[in-house]
C-alpha cells in the first residue's frame, strides 16, 4: 500500500466518522468501523479519536470504551471524548474517573467535567471544579464561565454569582460577549433585573444571545412591556431574531392578553420564515391559548408540519386553562395514538382536564396511564392526581394518593386540603392545615384561601382569627386574594364592619374583593348597604363583572326595587352580558319576585342559554304568585327539554299544587322524586305535603304523614302544620302541632299568636287568655312587621309604631282619618286580632306606605 494510498484511507474513514458523529448516525459509524477493521487499516490517533467520538455521541460507551482502550497512543482529545460520552449518559463517577486518570489537561477537559455535571443538575459540584480550576491555576475561557454562571442560576445562588463576577472582571473577561451574556442571564434568573440591565447596556458588543437573554429576563421578570421595548430596540440595531427570542416576546403578550400584538408578531414570524418552527409554533400557540383564542391556537397547532411533545402539551394546557377540558381530553387521546408518548406535563394537563369537567372514570384512566409510564411518582403528576380526585368528590382516593407521596411540597398540602374544603369536611381541612405548619411547609395564598372558605363554611370565627393573625406575621394581609377570603370569611361568620375594614386595606381593590363585600352584606340581609357598596364601586371605576351584576339583581329582589332591577338590567344590557345563563336566570328570579311575572316571562323565553337554576327561578315564581297551572306548565316543559329537576324544583313544583288544591298531582310528583329522579324527599317536600294536604282539609292525614317521616320534623313543618289548623279550625291537631314547635323554639311568639287565634276562632276564651299569660309570664311580643315603598328611585323603609320618618305626623293623621272611615263604613274586628301584640301591622305598614305615596 503506498503512502498516497494510506493518506486517502485515513481521510476517508476520519470523514466519514465525523459525518456520522455529526447526524448521530450509529449503524452508519459501525460498518464503517467494521470496513477499516476488514481493510487492515491501522487508524491514527486521529482516526481513532473520531470513532471514539461517534459512539460517545450515540450513548454507546461500550464500543466507545473498547475502541479507547485498544488505543496505542491517546492524546487529550480521546481523554475529553469520554468525559462527554459518560457525562452526557450520567455517568458522572466515570467521567470524573477518567478525567483524574488524564496524564494532562486543557480547558476543554475542564468545561466537560464542569458542563457534566450541570447536565446532570448537580450544580454545586460544577461550582466545585470551577474552584478546583483556581486552585490548580487551570486556564479559564468564555465556556467556562458561562457554564459555572448557568450553575449559579441552578442554585439560586445570587451571592456566587457575584463572585464568579468579581472573578470575572479579575481576568479580564468583562468585554467578552459571551461572557457578558451569561452575566446578564444569571442576573435576571436571580431576581436581580436592574443588575442584569445596567450590565447588558454597558456591554460594548451584543450579540443575539445577548438580546435574546435580556428580553428573557425581563420576561422572567414580569416585565413583560420592558422585554417588547427591547425587542423593538433590538430590530432597530439590525439584530435577526433567533427562536428563543420569538418565544420570549410571545410569553411576553400571552402575559399581558395582547392578542392584536401577538397577532401581529405571529405575522413577523412568518415573514422571517419561522412559521414552520416547532419552538416558534409552540410559543405560538401557547399565546393564543392564554389570549382565549382557542380556535388561533388550535389553527396554528393544526398548520405546524410536525407537532412534538411540547406542542401536544401547549395546546393541551391551553383547553385546560380556558376551561375547555373535553378539548383537551380529545387532544390527549391523539397525543396517546401518536408515537410521541407523554411526560409529566401531559399527564398534568389530562388530571387538570378531568377535574375541571369532573370526569371521574375518565380521570381513573389516565392514574392508570400514569402508574403504567411509572410517572406516578413524579410529584407534579401525584399532585394533579390529588386535586382530580379532589374535585371529582372522590376524598378517599384524594388521600390515598396524597400519603403515598415519598415528597411533598406545598402544591401537595394546598391540594389535599382544598379537597377536604369541597367536600365539606371542614374540621379535618383545618386540621391538615395545622401538619402542614407542622411539616415545615409555608402556606400560599391557596392555602389560606382554602381555609378561610372552610372557617366560613363552619362559621368558626375563633380559628378564622387565629388564621387572619397568622396570615398579617406572613405579610400577605394585604394581598387581594387572601384579603378577598378573609372578607367572606368575616362575612359569612357575622362580622361585616371587620370585613369592611379589611377591604378598605387591600392594596389592589379588585372586582372579586369587592364582590365578596357586596355578596358578604347580601348573606347578612343587608340588602341597602349592598347596593351602597354597588353605587361607590361603580364611583371608583371598577368594571362590574356577570356576578356583581347577579349579586346587586338579588338585592332588587329582596327589597323589590324593581326600578333599580330595571336600570341594573339596561348596564347588563349594554355590556351584552344578559347570554351569560348566572345573569339571565337572577333576572327571571328578580323580576318575578317585584311581582312582574310578565317581564319574568320575557326574560326566561328569551335566555340564549337555560340551566336548572333559571327553569327554577320561572317555576318558584309562578308558584310564589298562586299562578299554579303556569308553573306546572313550566315544569313539564322542562322535563320535555330533558332539563333534570333538582331538590329546589320539586319545593316549587309541590308549592303550586298547594295554591292550586291538587292533592293527588302533588302525590304524584312527591314519589315521582325518588321513583324517576332518584331524589329523596326532604324536610322541604314534606313540609310542602303537609301544606298540600292540610289546604284539602286533610289535618289529620298531615300529622300521621309528619310522623311517618324518615327524620325528626323541624320548626317549620310544625309552624306549617299550625298555620293548616289555623284555616281548617283544627284545635287538637294545634295544639299537638305548638306543643312541638315550643319545644324546638321555645321562644317563638308566632306559635303562641297562631295557636291564640285558633283558640279564639273557637270561642274558647279561657285558652286565649292562658296563652296571653303565658307569653306576658315569658316576655314574648311578636316581632314588628316591616314594609317599604320606592318612590323617586329612594326607598322608604318602616317598622310598626315608627316615629322615625320626617314626615310621620302627616302620615299618622292621615291613618287616623282611615280608622275613622273604616268604623263609620261598619268595620268590625275580627276574633283574630284580639291580641294586642297581634295587630295587623302588615295592613297598618301598607297604609303608611299608600300614604306616603300620596304625599
Amino acid at each position: 500500500m503506498t503512502s498516497n494510498q494510506t493518506t486517502a484511507e485515513r481521510k476517508t474513514f476520519s470523514h466519514i466518522f465525523q459525518e456520522c458523529a455529526g447526524v448521530l448516525a450509529l449503524n452508519p459509524g459501525k460498518q464503517a468501523h467494521c470496513r477499516m477493521i476488514v481493510s487492515g487499516f491501522v487508524p491514527t490517533t486521529f482516526v481513532s479519536n473520531c470513532l471514539v467520538q461517534v459512539y460517545a455521541k450515540c450513548g454507546d460507551m461500550g464500543y466507545a470504551c473498547k475502541v479507547f482502550d485498544k488505543m496505542p497512543q491517546r492524546d487529550v482529545v480521546s481523554w475529553n471524548t469520554m468525559i462527554f460520552g459518560y457525562a452526557a449518559c450520567g455517568k458522572m463517577g466515570i467521567a470524573r474517573e477518567h478525567f483524574d486518570a488524564m496524564p494532562e489537561r486543557d480547558v476543554i477537559s475542564w468545561n466537560s467535567l464542569l458542563s457534566g455535571y450541570l447536565q446532570n443538575g448537580e450544580c454545586l459540584k460544577s461550582i466545585e471544579v470551577f474552584v478546583e480550576m483556581g486552585t490548580l491555576g487551570a486556564v479559564f475561557d468564555q465556556r467556562t464561565f458561562a457554564v459555572v454562571l448557568k450553575a449559579c442560576v441552578g442554585l439560586e445562588d445570587y451571592d456566587v454569582g457575584i463572585q464568579v463576577h468579581g472573578y470575572v472582571i479579575r481576568v479580564g473577561f468583562e468585554t467578552n460577549v459571551v461572557t457578558g451574556s451569561a452575566l446578564v442571564d444569571m442576573y435576571a434568573k436571580c431576581k436581580k433585573l436592574y443588575d442584569s440591565l445596567r450590565l447588558f447596556h454597558g456591554m460594548p458588543e451584543k450579540n443575539w444571545i445577548s438580546w435574546s437573554a435580556v428580553i428573557a429576563g425581563c420576561v422572567q421578570n414580569d416585565q413583560f412591556i420592558k422585554g417588547l421595548e427591547l425587542f423593538k430596540e433590538m430590530l432597530k440595531e439590525g439584530i435577526g431574531v433567533s427562536q428563543s427570542i420569538y418565544a420570549s416576546i410571545f410569553r411576553s403578550c400571552a402575559g399581558l392578553s395582547a392578542f392584536r400584538l401577538g397577532g401581529q408578531l405571529h405575522g413577523h414570524a412568518l415573514k422571517t420564515d419561522f412559521g414552520s418552527d416547532a419552538i416558534v409554533g409552540t410559543a405560538t400557540l401557547d399565546m393564543y391559548s392564554k389570549c382565549g383564542s382557542m380556535h388561533d391556537a388550535q389553527k396554528v397547532f393544526n398548520l405546524l408540519p410536525r407537532h412534538n411533545l411540547q406542542s401536544f402539551n401547549a395546546i393541551i394546557i391551553g383547553y385546560t386553562q380556558n376551561d375547555q377540558g373535553f378539548d383537551a381530553l380529545h387532544l390527549f387521546g391523539l397525543l396517546q395514538k401518536s408515537a410521541l408518548g407523554f411526560d409529566e406535563i401531559s399527564l398534568s394537563g389530562a388530571f387538570s382536564a378531568c377535574a375541571m369537567i369532573k370526569r371521574y372514570k375518565e380521570g381513573l384512566q389516565v392514574h392508570s396511564l400514569a402508574v403504567k409510564s411509572t410517572l406516578e411518582s413524579n410529584i407534579c403528576v401525584s399532585n394533579a392526581m390529588v386535586d382530580m380526585y379532589g374535585k371529582c368528590g372522590a376524598l378517599a382516593e384524594a388521600c390515598q394518593v396524597f400519603y403515598k407521596m415519598e415528597r411533598r411540597d406545598a402544591v401537595s398540602w394546598n391540594a389535599i386540603i382544598a379537597a377536604y374544603e369541597q367536600s365539606g369536611h371542614e374540621e379535618e381541612t383545618l386540621s391538615h392545615f395545622v401538619s402542614m405548619l407542622r411539616s415545615g411547609m409555608e402556606p400560599d395564598d391557596f392555602t389560606y384561601g382554602s381555609v378561610l372558605k372552610a372557617c366560613a363554611s363552619w362559621e368558626a370565627l375563633n380559628h378564622g382569627m387565629e388564621i387572619h393573625n397568622r396570615i398579617i406575621k406572613s405579610g400577605m394581609g394585604l394581598d387581594w386574594f387572601v384579603g378577598t377570603a378573609l372578607i367572606d370569611m368575616h362575612c359569612k361568620c357575622g362580622m361585616v364592619e371587620e370585613a369592611q375594614k379589611i377591604h378598605e386595606r387591600i392594596q389592589q381593590e379588585t372586582v372579586v374583593s369587592w364582590n365578596a363585600m357586596i355578596s358578604g352584606f347580601l348573606l347578612r340581609k343587608r340588602s341597602e348597604d349592598a347596593q351602597r357598596y354597588f353605587s361607590w364601586m361603580l364611583e371608583v371605576g371598577v368594571k362590574p363583572d356577570n356576578f356583581t351584576y347577579a349579586t346587586v339583581l338579588d338585592t332588587c329582589a329582596n327589597l323589590a326595587t324593581v326600578g333599580l332591577g330595571k336600570q341594573i338590567h339596561a348596564h347588563i344590557m349594554k355590556l351584552e352580558l344578559q347570554s351569560d345563563v348566572y345573569v339571565s336566570s337572577t333576572l327571571v328570579d328578580m323580576y318575578s319576585k317585584c311581582g312582574n311575572m310578565l317581564d319574568a316571562r320575557l326574560m326566561f323565553d328569551k335566555a340564549p342559554k337555560r340551566d336548572f337554576v333559571t327553569w327554577n327561578a320561572m317555576i318558584c315564581g309562578y308558584a310564589n304568585h298562586g299562578l299554579g297551572e303556569e308553573a306546572l306548565e313550566i315544569f313539564e316543559y322542562m322535563i320535555l327539554e330533558n332539563v333534570l329537576p333538582n331538590h329546589a324544583t320539586f319545593v316549587s313544583v309541590l308549592r303550586a299544587c298547594a295554591h292550586i288544591g291538587l292533592v293527588e298531582k302533588g302525590f304524584h310528583y312527591f314519589n315521582k322524586m325518588s321513583n324517576d329522579y332518584g331524589l329523596d324527599p326532604q324536610l322541604e317536600h314534606y313540609s310542602c305535603m303537609v301544606d298540600i294536604m292540610g289546604r284539602a282539609g286533610q289535618v289529620s292525614e298531615a300529622l300521621k304523614l309528619i310522623s311517618e317521616m324518615p327524620f325528626q320534623a323541624d320548626a317549620v313543618i310544625w309552624r306549617t302544620l299550625l298555620s293548616i289548623c289555623k284555616i281548617q279550625g283544627n284545635v287538637e291537631v294545634a295544639e299537638k302541632a305548638a306543643s312541638s314547635l315550643l319545644q324546638l323554639e321555645p321562644q317563638d311568639s308566632s306559635a303562641y299568636i297562631l295557636l291564640s287565634n285558633i283558640y279564639a276562632e273557637a270561642g274558647m276564651w279561657n285558652k286565649v287568655s292562658d296563652v296571653r299569660k303565658i307569653m306576658r309570664y315569658n316576655k314574648l311580643k311578636k316581632e314588628p312587621g316591616c314594609s317599604w315603598i320606592e318612590i323617586k328611585d329612594e326607598v322608604h323603609t318602616f317598622l310598626v309604631g315608627d316615629k322615625a320618618h320626617p314626615r310621620c305626623d302627616e302620615m299618622y293623621n292621615t291613618l287616623g282619618i282611615l280608622v275613622d272611615e273604616m268604623k263609620w263604613a261598619g268595620y268590625v274586628p275580627g276574633s283574630e286580632f284580639l291580641l294586642e301584640e297581634e295587630a295587623d301591622e302588615n295592613n297598618h305598614l301598607e297604609e303608611l306606605s299608600i300614604n306616603v305615596s300620596g304625599l
